[in-house]
């Protein structure tokens, strides 16, 4: 089976979703030793925002790129082509502001592509990537599970994956981190536990 592990935290280190979305990974290993686990650091090396000349590199024939619309479409390709090869991702997801991270939405850009992951028909949308297992690590110095700010957080990241055909889904969260060191340190316990049921079968 193959893994791919996403990192989006800007913190280093100090990233509680780099050191719980770490442990998920571990976890994993040692229930399934036969996991490939491939790794993408979003913030280490990041994928340029979509734009105008995004697409219309992947528009122009390849003969007929110049060197920036090369880069541009082997970057799309590359994170496609990553995506699509994974059985399974582990996605650290901090909130920033009340939304992902700016470098996971340009990732998330590159992998939502008609045709590739999903497609318009006429009974609506199909998503293309399905069968894929997803662990979602969110983290936030706040409260928001269940609350209207945490719509763009967890709740936009499993409408995403769903509209690609994804339904196996799991989160685990570690909410509060900045309410204090006692806060913090029951958060981070708690979410290491959630690790331990998602693999105690």
């Amino acid at each position: 089976m193959k893994l791919l592990h996403l990192d989006t935290s800007i913190l280093g280190d100090a990233s509680a979703s780099r050191q719980l979305g770490a442990a998920v990974v571990s976890a994993w290993q040692a229930a399934e030793p036969q996991v490939q686990v491939s790794y993408k650091d979003l913030t280490a090396s990041p994928f340029l925002h979509l734009s105008g000349a995004s697409l219309a590199a992947t528009g122009t024939p390849e003969s007929e790129r110049d060197a920036a619309q090369q880069l541009e479409a082997n970057h799309s390709s590359d994170a496609l082509e990553a995506f699509l090869a994974a059985d399974a991702l582990v996605i650290g997801a901090p909130m920033y502001n009340f939304t992902i991270p700016s470098q996971l939405k340009a990732w998330i850009d590159r992998i939502a592509v008609a045709g590739k992951t999903f497609s318009y028909t006429e009974n609506g949308p199909v998503g293309l990537a399905g069968g894929k297992r997803v662990v979602i690590v969110a983290t936030s110095g706040g409260v928001h599970t269940g609350q209207p700010s945490g719509a763009a957080h967890v709740d936009y990241l499993k409408l995403l994956l769903g509209f690609l055909g994804i339904t196996d889904i799991q989160v685990v969260t570690a909410e509060g981190l900045a309410y204090g060191p006692d806060a913090r340190t029951a958060a981070l316990q708690g979410a290491h536990a959630q690790i331990d049921a998602l693999f105690s079968a």
